[in-house]
């Protein structure tokens, strides 16, 4: 292992999505405990950077736009734009002095970001867990045992080569009291009081054949407010107010319908409720973070590697890898279960 000085300057470079970002967290806690006077710094995607506002293990946020510097690449007239971009970035992050980077993503993207930083020691996915050449601006390449069978236990392998091992992932979200305050006020409102069964559905995912069919929603929220005495609380992100819209029509237990929220609201409005259901996307891994009993629906992807972490995490995996296969009766009969005193 390469001499790590006490007070190392090291990147975390994890840009995208909201649930990886999520799955990350452990890492910083980890990097923290083990090096408390080290300058820790994550890269992310801005569209990211909300979740990782004052951190308190982290001193800086580097915020990138990779999507902007993709439309950039296509238009011939924008490459001196993109060159300038990049050269500001690569100039911020030589002022870092990094130690240390350490690439959790594994994408060509990242292993550019992470040689960027100018870190003699890079440390990534070996080969075999890599894609688009990203190992190739790595200096410690990683293998996870066959033991990490979950992407969070899978980024923790990654501290081997700094000394970190058998680390216990340790979630730590910061509680917003603005965002809180106006939660509560959202609740109170709306006739929710202390205690009372409140189940958050999502039916939003990130692509569509992630998505659990509205109809299977319909049954499962039917069922939670005539059999589970459960009040049904329908969130949705941009471009899904519909689908939440189309959850509760026709309902009989009138479902409450969650208002726009940011990142720091949402988490406020998940630790409030009961349960929360949903395909494997930002939210359901949110409320897993926060200690929020969480039960992902998973069909092409796999809940055993993506599924909602920790103990209030829990997953149930479609027979035939379809999300369509995956009955509402099965998913009422483990929402019931998980709401059980």
């Amino acid at each position: 292992m390469r001499d790590i000085p006490s007070d190392p300057r090291i990147a975390i470079v994890k840009l995208s999505a909201l649930g990886d970002v999520i799955h990350a967290l452990p890492v910083a806690r980890a990097l923290r405990r083990r090096f408390p006077d080290a300058a820790l710094t994550w890269v992310v995607e801005t569209r990211a950077q909300p979740l990782l506002r004052d951190h308190p293990d982290l001193d800086r946020v580097i915020p990138v736009d990779t999507r902007r510097w993709r439309r950039l690449a296509w238009r011939p007239r924008s490459a001196a734009r993109l060159l300038r971009d990049l050269r500001r970035l690569r100039s911020r992050m030589r002022r870092g002095r990094f130690d240390v980077a350490l690439d959790l993503q594994g994408l060509a993207k990242s292993g550019v970001l992470t040689r960027l930083t100018g870190a003699p020691m890079r440390i990534g996915f070996g080969r075999s867990h890599s894609r688009e050449l990203s190992w190739l601006a790595i200096t410690h390449p990683v293998v996870p045992p066959p033991s990490a069978a979950h992407v969070v236990e899978q980024y923790l392998s990654l501290l081997a080569p700094l000394g970190i091992e058998r680390v216990t992932p340790e979630f730590h979200m910061p509680a917003r009291p603005d965002a809180e305050k106006v939660i509560d006020g959202f609740l109170r409102e709306h006739g929710v009081k202390p205690g009372e069964r409140l189940v958050a559905l999502n039916p939003g995912a990130g692509r569509p054949n992630k998505q659990w069919p509205i109809e299977h929603f319909w049954s499962l929220a039917q069922r939670l407010g005539a059999e589970a005495e459960a009040r049904v609380l329908l969130l949705w992100g941009p471009g899904e107010i519909d689908l939440a819209r189309q959850i509760g029509e026709g309902l009989a237990t009138h479902p409450l319908l969650a208002p726009p929220t940011d990142l720091d609201h949402l988490t406020a409005l998940l630790r409030r409720v009961s349960l929360i259901v949903a395909a494997d996307t930002g939210p359901l891994h949110l409320a897993a973070a926060v200690g929020t009993p969480a039960l992902g629906l998973y069909g092409p992807t796999r809940a055993e590697r993506n599924g909602p972490y920790g103990p209030s995490g829990h997953a149930l995996q479609s027979p035939g890898r379809t999300m369509a296969e995956l009955r509402p009766e099965r998913v009422f009969e483990a929402a019931r279960k998980l709401l059980e005193p």
